[in-house]
């Protein structure tokens, strides 16, 4: 296998960037692309290095590696080269089988805030391999080892948040209506705020009178996590980590919580 391959996916990899590769696994009949032969695309759909047929198998391709990789499900598809209107357009004479294979990084847990529920919360969600970033100017880093810990951020401008980042602002009052603000400009996966039902009430009144959309609102969980009455810090943080799974994993039932239904 090529080193350019290993040193492109390399590259990416280090930068956190989700990319899938597909590779050509069977050939019947004749085709330009031989088995063996590799892509790596995007998340754009782009192929940054490789080639597995031109033309619209190559769009077939694509299309599918952004399916892959948004279900982040491996796939083995079957690209019909003999049929040009209902086939790849492309009449080799044969068919084409390719394994797409998704490689994201992982899963990104920003807390904003510190204290018993986000250390648990962080504890937890890295045995469960996130990537764990802490916000917030008292943060201790031997109270959370293993996360990255951003400290100088008091106005939250330098919030890291990407759509597969899942967010959970516990800075129980402390300027949580200024981090959720900041919050909801971006794409995140998962928004959960720790307030109680008064507080969150606050919040969602600041929000709305600052202008924020009600479709962005809706994105926003409080009480954070499911119901499974939790009450010790580390019960809550479980409750939390069971609801962003449930996100993740594309769990039907987990639906974003009524805003002013807060923790009391």
């Amino acid at each position: 296998m090529s080193q350019e391959f290993f040193a492109k996916a390399y590259e990416l990899i280090r930068k956190n960037e989700p990319f899938a590769v597909a590779t050509v696994v069977q050939i019947e009949g004749s085709s330009a692309a031989k088995p063996g032969a590799k892509a790596i695309i995007s998340e754009r759909g782009e192929t940054l290095w490789g080639w597995v047929g031109g033309g619209c198998a190559e769009s077939l391709v694509a299309q599918n590696a952004l399916e892959s990789l948004h279900d982040e499900t491996p796939r083995v598809i079957e690209i019909d080269l003999t049929d040009e209107v209902l086939g790849a357009g492309m009449p080799c004479g044969g068919k084409m089988f390719v394994y797409i294979e998704p490689v994201l990084p992982k899963p990104h847990l920003l807390i904003v805030g510190h204290g018993a529920i986000a250390e648990s919360l962080a504890h937890l969600a890295q045995r469960l391999d996130f990537r764990v970033t802490i916000d917030d100017p008292l943060a201790q880093a031997e109270r959370f080892q293993g996360c990255q810990i951003v400290t100088d951020d008091l106005d939250f401008s330098k919030l890291e948040i990407t759509p597969r980042t899942y967010v959970v602002i516990a800075t129980q009052h402390k300027s949580d209506h200024l981090a959720l603000e900041k919050v909801l400009e971006r794409p995140a996966r998962y928004v959960a705020l720790i307030a109680s039902r008064k507080r969150a009430g606050l919040v969602l009144e600041y929000l709305r009178a600052r202008g924020v959309p009600e479709d962005k609102l809706h994105q926003i969980r409080a009480p954070a996590g499911l119901e499974i009455g939790a009450i010790t810090p580390d019960e809550i943080a479980l409750s939390i980590l069971s609801e962003i799974v449930a996100v993740r994993r594309g769990v039907p039932q987990a639906h974003p919580s009524n805003l002013l239904g807060g923790r009391e």
